[in-house]
């Protein structure tokens, strides 16, 4: 069945019913990944691909469902594509795939969840609604920038903090209890 709708531009555009409501089907559908139905390989440019009986994908996206909390669990695989269309879900790394497949998938989600720990602070500016952060991390030294009236600082536990910068990139405190009293003076603005 053929419906009439109208674009943006005030164009009548025509879509078909069945295939969007197969496409929405195929949207609610929750498919377990396993070893039994999914093998995962390395490809050359160190990405992962996925075959699914006589469905391949080239290139998968993973991404924990719950990357601070529990990064091992529900890991949702999907389609390398702009749209990131859900192929399926791993409900446990320990328990359903093998320890190389467990391997390269976490060596995937290293990538997307790159997180240094912040081991020193240095020091932390305010500045007209800004803080000019200078820190040593797992990674080196590095000078970020956050807004201060805004979701910058995230409790993820009593003590552990999640500060993510204007460029987006996320630093984490695993236990700001542990910092020195100079330190955690810098960080009183946020506390």
């Amino acid at each position: 069945m053929e419906n009439k709708n109208v674009n943006k531009n005030g164009e009548n555009e025509e879509f078909d019913l069945a295939q969007m409501e197969e496409e929405t089907a195929q949207m609610l559908r929750l498919r377990y990944l396993n070893r039994d139905n999914a093998v995962f390989e390395r490809t050359k440019g160190g990405f992962v691909s996925l075959k699914i009986g006589d469905e391949f994908y080239p290139r998968v996206g993973v991404y924990a469902s719950f990357p601070f909390a529990d990064p091992e669990k529900y890991i949702s695989i999907r389609e390398a594509t702009e749209k990131a269309k859900e192929i399926g879900i791993i409900m446990d790394l320990n328990a359903d795939v093998d320890a190389e497949t467990k391997k390269m998938l976490k060596e995937q989600m290293a990538v997307r969840y790159f997180t240094p720990v912040i081991k020193k602070i240095n020091s932390i500016k305010d500045e007209y609604g800004f803080a000019y952060w200078d820190v040593e991390t797992s990674n080196g030294r590095c000078k970020f920038t956050i807004r201060m009236n805004s979701s910058s600082v995230v409790y993820l536990t009593d003590t552990r903090l999640l500060i993510t910068d204007l460029d987006e990139n996320r630093f984490e405190i695993p236990d700001f209890t542990k910092l020195t009293a100079k330190e955690l003076k810098k960080l009183d603005l946020f506390l």
